[in-house]
């Protein structure tokens, strides 16, 4: 059987077996099965193979069966009869996924493992197998809203469009501001980092005032113009925009990607960018300021600078600011857009399917 394994295990699944062995996942089981396939490919006999991975003859003659009747993905089954015997019956592993994704506990708003586990009779172990097994995790959620924009697949194909193709000798500029940035400073100094322990600060904090930061990300390059003003109405819109202009040569178009805030549509906006052809407006749906991707930036921002800062003043928050935004663009790398107006309104569809379902 030996030369007959040896002569019958192909290269691509030499390759298989040896991924399996080096993972750090696989489990021990189907890693020395794998073992035992490929040193009897390589020629060793039976009594040196049981010797060198200490198992019985028994065991190499029927995982070299195995293999020769279904190849790698055999040493991956457990034959029925054998291994450990389910312990909990399907009706109750369902009766616990049902109650985790359409009840909840008296008095609360989500299930923990030891709430469900005291519900069912069960430990907390056998609920957390269970929510791990069915992908459930009752304890986290994310925000989310469906757009009512009545204009909703015109503007995002619109959008859309502009960041998969954009137009030629043209700039794309998302375009967006970060409204009141307060400047916190802690009301003591943390402890630093060190093994063993995370950095602190405080949870309380004194409050200095706040900044509103206009941005433009470029699409092509990833670089970002950023101008911190006190406020976020037209006029300080309005000089931004001025700033914007003059950061490009007059024979580029710049098409402008922004939401449906009221200061982009001021009447005296409006008036400015009609004596400025070359400025080209492209609103984002109503509730989707996803598909703007200055906001992807403002993530990195919020996390890498505002966010564990402490701040004595709103011209040191600035400072911060306008620091992390030059070191940014040094290297900065663009963001890139890859799905498709039909994907997203695919997905959409569903999601709504799903909703008026609930609703």
């Amino acid at each position: 059987m030996a030369a007959m394994l040896e002569s019958n295990v192909s290269e691509s699944q030499v390759e298989q077996l040896e991924r399996w062995i080096k993972a750090g996942n696989t489990p021990q089981s189907i890693a020395l099965r794998s073992l035992i396939i490929l040193e009897a490919h390589r020629g060793q006999s039976a009594q040196a193979i049981g010797k060198s991975l200490k198992v019985s003859q028994p065991t190499i003659r029927l995982w070299k069966r195995r293999f020769m009747e279904g190849g790698p993905q055999a040493l991956t089954t457990i034959a029925p009869g054998r291994g450990r015997k389910p312990k909990m019956s399907r009706q109750k592993v369902t009766a616990v996924v049902r109650a985790t994704q359409h009840t909840t506990p008296p008095g609360q708003t989500q299930w923990s493992c030891r709430t469900m586990a005291k519900a069912k009779g069960l430990s907390f172990k056998t609920v957390q197998r269970i929510w791990n097994l069915h992908g459930l995790k009752p304890h986290q959620q994310r925000t989310f809203k469906l757009s009512r924009d009545k204009r909703f697949v015109e503007k995002l194909t619109d959008v859309v469009g502009v960041y998969l193709n954009p137009p030629d000798k043209a700039v794309v500029l998302c375009v967006d501001e970060k409204s009141q940035i307060q400047a916190l400073d802690r009301t003591q100094p943390g402890l630093p980092l060190k093994p063993g322990r995370c950095g602190t600060q405080t949870h309380d904090y004194v409050r200095h005032g706040t900044t509103t930061l206009f941005a433009a990300l470029n699409v092509l390059d990833g670089k970002v113009i950023g101008q911190c003003l006190p406020r976020h109405r037209h006029q300080e819109f309005l000089k931004f925009l001025r700033t914007v202009d003059a950061e490009f040569p007059p024979t580029l178009e710049l098409h402008l990607i922004l939401d449906n805030y009221g200061t982009h549509k001021h009447p005296k906006v409006q008036q400015w960018l009609g004596k400025r052809p070359r400025f080209k407006l492209h609103f984002t749906p109503t509730s989707a300021s996803w598909t703007n991707l200055v906001e992807r930036w403002f993530r990195e921002l919020t996390e890498k600078a505002i966010r564990r800062g402490a701040f004595v003043s709103v011209a040191d928050l600035k400072a911060a600011i306008h620091a992390f935004l030059a070191n940014y663009n040094d290297e900065a790398k663009p963001f890139v857009w890859t799905a498709s107006a039909e994907t997203i309104m695919a997905k959409l569809q569903r999601v709504k399917a799903i909703y008026d379902t609930l609703h």
